[in-house]
């Protein structure tokens, strides 16, 4: 583990783990989505990147979860794939959730400039119960209360899982 790892939120992965192509990578990050799961992996060439995790805000089945949750921020986490280091370099994106109560019901509108912060999101919750709990195919039950570590965790897991390292930028270029 480097110096500034703890406060990069660089993940490392374990000594041995093989290395997977950029391509299977790829296809590991996107096969974490799950139709039951509030977040997602979605391609990120519109915003210059390679992958984008996110929750699903504007998806109807989970906005009223967020909206009585108190959810007042999304987090987004922006991912580049530099083949040649093995790295997956993140930079965590905040944005701010206004919900507006219209004629046909509760609607989200996500405000188009980003926050003032731009970098590594470090979030512990505590207490009460979770906003949603998603059951797997497998019976385990996963209880969410929408915190940036919920959904870095399971894209961490991913990358050093294929012998990667996740990377997280604070400052400087993606």
């Amino acid at each position: 583990m480097g110096f500034l790892d703890l406060f990069t939120g660089t993940k490392r992965p374990a000594a041995g783990t093989p290395v997977k192509s950029d391509a299977e990578l790829r296809t590991a990050l996107l096969a974490l989505n799950r139709p039951t799961a509030p977040w997602r992996v979605v391609d990120g060439k519109a915003e210059s990147v390679d992958l984008i995790a996110e929750w699903k805000m504007d998806d109807a089945a989970y906005t009223g979860h967020f909206h009585r949750a108190g959810s007042e921020r999304v987090f987004r986490v922006y991912l580049k794939l530099d083949p040649a280091t093995h790295e997956v370099r993140a930079s965590d994106r905040e944005y701010t959730v206004k919900w507006s109560q219209g004629g046909d019901g509760l609607s989200v509108s996500l405000s188009v400039a980003v926050s003032a912060f731009k970098g590594q999101k470090q979030e512990v919750s505590f207490g009460g119960p979770p906003a949603f709990t998603e059951t797997l195919p497998s019976g385990e039950t996963i209880g969410y209360k929408f915190a940036a570590n919920e959904l870095k965790k399971p894209v961490q897991e991913a990358v050093t899982g294929a012998g990667w390292t996740y990377k997280g930028v604070a400052f400087g270029k993606l």
